[in-house]
């Protein structure tokens, strides 16, 4: 059954789906482009650092896309702006694909210099802030798989290294789950989730050394 997680964290995932950029038809608009993409995808399953695998299924933002006031923002610094849906500069849809994205890039700094990057393609991919209100673990597969039902989203970053930085939230949702479970599978599930925080960390080692 769906649980109800217990924290009330963000997370952050990272799609590296290319980027366009529309040109603006006015010359005297007071934009530099329309940047174009994909925040989020659909029905594909990831890999998180090796812990478990994830999807997101369409309609979960449909609710958040209703009542939040969604920011995009450049390397998740909310102090560079790009566009929020509250002002009519970013517009967000979710489609058969994943949640669709456009903004408005304004003509500041941060928009300009955004627009060239994307142009050159140097920057690689979006991110998105999010927190999961109802969820699924299937803990039948290893690794686990956790099906994200329901999330609230809190922003879209463009990056230029999109990656996965931390997956502590994920990681007490995990174990909430198997909280749940009262059957003789669990102690194993722990050991394994163990062995590859193990892993993880030798890995983490042997390349700071």
């Amino acid at each position: 059954m769906p649980s109800q997680p217990q924290t009330d964290q963000r997370e952050r995932r990272a799609v590296t789906t290319g980027l366009e950029l529309r040109a603006v038809g006015d010359a005297a608009a007071p934009l530099v482009g329309t940047a174009t993409g994909y925040a989020a995808m659909f029905n594909v399953e990831t890999d998180i650092g090796g812990y478990w695998c994830e999807r997101i299924l369409p309609g979960a933002f449909a609710a958040s896309l209703q009542s939040r006031d969604v920011i995009a923002v450049h390397s998740h610094d909310t102090g560079r702006v790009l566009g929020r849906t509250g002002a009519g500069t970013l517009t967000l849809r979710e489609d058969a694909t994943g949640l669709a994205f456009e903004n408005d890039l304004p003509d500041t700094t941060d928009g300009r210099d955004l627009a060239v990057q994307i142009d050159r393609g140097d920057i690689a991919g979006m991110s998105f802030g999010f927190v999961t209100r109802k969820e699924q673990w299937d803990q039948t597969v290893d690794p686990p798989l956790r099906t994200i039902i329901e999330a609230d989203l809190y922003e879209i970053t463009y990056t230029p290294c999109p990656a996965y930085p931390d997956t502590s939230v994920g990681m007490r949702s995990l174990e909430h789950a198997r909280g749940e479970r009262r059957d003789h599978n669990r102690r194993g599930a722990l050991g394994r989730i163990a062995a590859r925080r193990a892993r993880q960390a030798q890995i983490e080692r042997n390349l700071t050394r």
